[in-house]
């Protein structure tokens, strides 16, 4: 009688081994590396203080309105989320980093790869679930910094393409600004050194801006305002930095391609380096 699967038979005992055998696969991967993020206190710790900003901030902006005579006229009351969410970007940076560069500087790599030796299964299951993670939060936060925004003040009701971009697409902005942290990780293999890196992209983008005085750095000074993190982040919210630049859904578009790169290149290295 046949099975599904192989039984393993040591050579010259005439043992068999109860436990089936099988190949591994994705999902394997996937289910170890969800019980990894799960399971270490970074994560934890990164995603409270993502809550408390991400909602307390939100919320207290929006009391502060409410109980003031600030008159919100042709602005979305979801923009008022703009700020949490923000500074809640460090946080998600700072898990992305620590996914696979923790690793790297406590050596559990090795370990990780020798149960799993296929590296490019390795950083894709990292992937999938540190973006299904960073998604499934975001999204559940901001719709409920939203609904109570909008129900704290009492100035119209947002539209639908207003709460599809202030909460779906800015959940999917920030899980992929993630993955980009993620593959900084992969690439520089140190966890303090690829959050700083990732904290310059974020802020050094406008702080040099603010420095560039002269007209022949004019367009320079424009591109940076118009493709700095928190200025695309803005467009999501209807809130944008400059008049120009991309609009609606394009910073979306815009980050997808920029952590598609980045990922491409943390896939070469890590096939190509030793651990």
């Amino acid at each position: 009688m046949t099975t599904p699967y192989q039984q393993q038979h040591a050579p010259g005992t005439g043992y068999t081994s109860p436990i089936p055998i099988r190949r591994a696969h994705l999902g394997d991967a996937i289910a170890s590396e969800w019980t990894k993020i799960r399971s270490v206190r970074s994560t934890i710790w990164t995603l409270s203080v993502m809550a408390l900003l991400l909602v307390g901030i939100g919320l207290a902006i929006a009391a502060a309105i409410s109980g003031s005579d600030t008159n919100l006229e042709g602005q979305s009351i979801l923009s008022l989320g703009f700020f949490g969410v923000l500074l809640s970007s460090i946080c998600v940076m700072t898990l992305g980093v620590l996914t696979i560069a923790s690793e790297y500087g406590t050596g559990m790599i090795r370990t990780t790869l020798t149960a799993c030796p296929s590296r490019g299964r390795v950083l894709t299951a990292k992937s999938i679930v540190f973006f299904l993670l960073v998604f499934t939060v975001t999204l559940a936060f901001t719709l409920l910094v939203g609904a109570a925004q909008v129900a704290i003040i009492d100035q119209g009701s947002p539209s639908s393409e207003e709460w599809l971009r202030s909460t779906l697409g800015v959940s999917l902005y920030l899980a992929l600004l993630g993955l980009l942290s993620l593959a900084i990780g992969s690439l520089i293999r140190h966890s303090a050194g690829a959050i700083t890196i990732m904290i310059g992209v974020v802020l050094l983008p406008l702080v040099l801006a603010m420095f560039m005085f002269t007209e022949s750095l004019s367009w320079l000074q424009d591109a940076l305002l118009e493709y700095s993190i928190p200025s695309q982040l803005g467009v999501l919210y209807d809130n944008a930095v400059t008049e120009s630049g991309p609009s609606g859904w394009e910073p979306l578009w815009i980050m997808l391609g920029v952590a598609a790169v980045a990922l491409g290149a943390a896939y070469a290295t890590m096939n190509a380096r030793d651990v």
